[in-house]
């Protein structure tokens, strides 16, 4: 299976994510950064489905690098989870594309809000809000 036009191999590699590679994203400039998978048995629980914790670490991913992309990298030095819940609305199974596309309620000096919708093959999946608390560069 194809992944979408757009997305390359992910830029941000991290420890926790290793075991679920191949990742992708999409980068948009100056306004987010979307990622995706295609869902496979490293990303599955034992029924099947994309495992709940999968969801929601990528859709922090998503969101906060998101908030950098529209904050301004050069003006972001990281930045922090303060909160976040996640809804699961819906299932992904094996082989679908899980995607996780961000919207921003607010950013600011010290504090970003951000929702992330999470859809497989296009169907809504789960959704994700986070508070981060944002470190800027010297």
């Amino acid at each position: 299976m194809q992944t979408p036009e757009g997305f390359e191999p992910h830029f941000r590699k991290s420890g926790p994510t290793d075991p679920w590679e191949p990742i992708f994203s999409k980068v948009v400039p100056g306004e987010a950064v979307i990622l995706g998978l295609r869902i496979g048995p490293a990303h599955a629980n034992s029924r099947g489905l994309a495992h709940g914790g999968l969801i929601a670490a990528l859709a922090d991913n998503a969101m906060g690098l998101s908030c950098i992309e529209q904050a301004g990298r050069e003006t972001v030095s990281g930045l922090l989870t303060a909160s976040m819940t996640t809804d699961y609305v819906g299932v992904a199974k094996l082989g679908q594309w899980l995607e996780f596309t961000t919207s921003f309620v607010k950013i600011g000096r010290s504090i970003c809000f951000a929702q992330c919708f999470v859809t497989a093959d296009g169907k809504p999946c789960a959704r994700a809000n986070a508070t981060f608390s944002v470190a800027r560069a010297a």
